[in-house]
């Protein structure tokens, strides 16, 4: 007899599940309107721990700079920023994962193509003022 799906989910994805449909209904409700997902993704943020929220804080600032003209929202609870709806650039924190440490993503519709092999997803630990050029590159690439 086949597992029913809640018998192999996880109590960490049934909740994860929830977070994402409650998300979604917030930003069918809210659509078009940059300071609900600015608010939202701000929420998220300041529920992060040290060093999570610093990391995040920071990226935020960098992208609304750099690529101001990209929406943010969340995405599966993370900071995300989108185009046309679309996410771009998304911020994972580690303690969401437990992992040693966060993430700075940019999903397939991004221009960060470079020849048949190329990153979209970037270890932080910390975000010094190399590394603070390194991701204004990297954001100014994908967007354009």
């Amino acid at each position: 007899m086949a597992e029913k799906s809640s018998d192999v989910l996880s109590d960490f994805e049934k909740q994860a599940l929830k977070e994402r449909a409650a998300e979604l209904k917030r930003q069918a409700r809210n659509a078009g309107k940059r300071e609900a997902g600015l608010k939202d993704l701000l929420e998220k943020v300041a529920e992060m721990p040290q060093p999570d929220r610093g990391l995040a804080e920071q990226i935020h600032a960098i992208v609304s700079k750099h690529a101001p003209e990209l929406d943010p929202k969340t995405w599966y609870s993370f900071p995300a920023y989108a185009r046309d709806g679309k996410v771009m650039i998304f911020f994972q924190p580690a303690a969401k994962f437990e992992a040693r440490y966060a993430t700075l993503g940019f999903q397939d519709n991004t221009n960060l193509d470079d020849g048949t092999f190329w990153a979209t997803s970037y270890a932080v630990t910390e975000i010094t003022p190399a590394v603070e050029k390194q991701i204004i590159a990297l954001v100014k690439k994908a967007i354009s």
